[in-house]
Formats: structure tokens, sequence, C-alpha cells
């Protein structure tokens, strides 16, 4: 089994050929795009030869396409201070793409 760890919008993801993930959105890709993901940090082999990249691998390319843009569910940030009447509300959604991983060479 081929295997990678991949590094994208300051998170890292082991990866495989035909899994799909969510990742941090990239800004200028549509639906239905090809991603080349170049910072590769990990490859296993199907030998199970592993390369472990310092920090990354070169010459490495991970092929994705995107499957779908969005925004997670809302998130709510609260803050509060007893005894002296603070309290602040604020809430946050994150953007995110769905992304099938074609293949790794």
């Amino acid at each position: 089994m081929v295997l990678a760890v991949i590094e994208t919008g300051g998170k890292q993801y082991l990866i495989a050929p035909g899994q799909k993930i969510k990742i941090e959105k990239i800004k200028g890709v549509k639906e239905g795009e090809k991603i080349v993901f170049d910072k590769a940090l990990l490859f296993v082999d199907e030998k199970g030869e592993i390369t472990i990249g310092q920090p990354y691998i070169s010459g490495m390319q991970i092929t994705a396409e995107c499957e779908e843009l969005g925004r997670t569910k809302k998130i709510i940030v609260f803050r509060y201070h007893s005894k002296t009447r603070y309290k602040k509300k604020k809430s946050h959604r994150q953007p995110f793409m769905k992304v099938s991983i074609k293949s790794i060479i």
C-alpha cells in the first residue's frame, strides 16, 4: 500500500491514492480543478520502504482533484470575565475543500 504524509494549510495529512480528505481552502482553486501537492514529508512505497524528507522530499508530486468547496458548522467564541460585566460573543465558519487523492508520484 502506497502512503504519504503531505503538508498543506499548516497541517499534516496521511494520505493514500483514492482517499478523500477535508483540507484548508486554497485560494484560486475551484471545484473540479486539479491540485498538485509538492510538500511531501514522508513516502512509503509498495515494498514497505520508507523515504523521509529533510524537511520535504524533492521531486515528489501528489495529484488531487477538488470535489467540493464549503464552510464548516458555526463555531461560537464566547469570552466572559466574572464580576466585571465583560462578555463578548463572536462566531466563525471556517472554509474547507474536500479533495480526492488521484496519484502519488
